[in-house]
């Protein structure tokens, strides 16, 4: 029983690379994109992980997996969130369709 729900979250988290990596490519600016690489870490990795902690249990190969689940959930939202400001504060434009934008509105709000 095991062996089945390890494969269903391999499964799933390769779905979730899979559409990230696809995401990458099709997503029109570095803000899209940045988000589509943060699921595809986030969600895909770490069903792929848990996956294998599933699988081998309180193994040396299950608590390596959870240590890395632990350290891919704090560093890849804070790192994608780093990215994007610094990218905004650089001067690097939305998409052109892009319904809102609040870290221009935090600015003009601060300016205030």
């Amino acid at each position: 029983m095991n062996d089945i729900i390890a494969l269903i979250f391999i499964v799933v988290g390769i779905a979730f690379d899979l559409f990230g990596s696809i995401g990458l490519v099709r997503m029109p600016d570095v803000y899209n994109r940045l988000q589509a690489s943060t699921k595809c870490v986030t969600l895909g990795t770490c069903g792929i992980l848990f996956g294998v902690f599933v699988k081998f249990g309180f193994s040396a190969a299950g608590v390596k997996a959870l240590l890395c689940i632990l350290f891919l959930l704090l560093t890849a939202p804070v790192s994608a969130h780093a990215l994007a400001r610094g990218a905004h504060k650089s001067g690097v434009k939305l998409w052109e369709k892009s319904v809102c934008d609040k870290y221009l509105e935090d600015e003009a709000g601060n300016k205030q």
